[in-house]
């Protein structure tokens, strides 16, 4: 499985992104189901407000089964917590958070970001590093 952040969504969905191609060629690559968490949906379609067109495409990356939104519980929110404590000083924001939580839970190490920075620094219970596509 592989987690997916939100700047690939964005940079899947918007050609005038300079990730675009980019993430394109990773995309089509992909043969694992790819997982994301209601955080970084949410954030991707504030991204992609300013045009109706790429939120439906958003939609209807969802509604075709390109990824699936893992649900988060109790126990997911409450390490959120602790993880954007921990990271404070990045800091680490709630869908970064809900995709780490998510990682450890599920021992998903590998994950579809454009941003290597943090998630190069994240450090995962039970997960040594992250591996970063693309």
């Amino acid at each position: 499985m592989i987690l997916v952040d939100t700047g690939p969504f964005v940079a899947l969905i918007s050609r005038e992104d300079h990730y675009h191609e980019r993430c394109k060629e990773a995309f089509a690559l992909m043969r694992e189901p790819m997982l994301t968490v209601w955080p970084a949906f949410t954030e991707t379609m504030y991204l992609l407000r300013s045009s109706l067109q790429a939120q439906e495409a958003m939609w209807k990356m969802l509604e075709r089964g390109a990824f699936r939104i893992v649900d988060l519980d109790a126990e997911h929110c409450t390490r959120m917590r602790h993880l954007m404590l921990k990271y404070a000083d990045l800091p680490m924001d709630l869908a970064d958070a809900a995709l780490v939580a998510v990682a450890e839970r599920a021992r998903i190490p590998r994950i579809f970001t454009l941003d290597r920075r943090d998630f190069g620094l994240y450090r995962p219970a039970g997960i040594r590093r992250f591996e970063i596509i693309p």
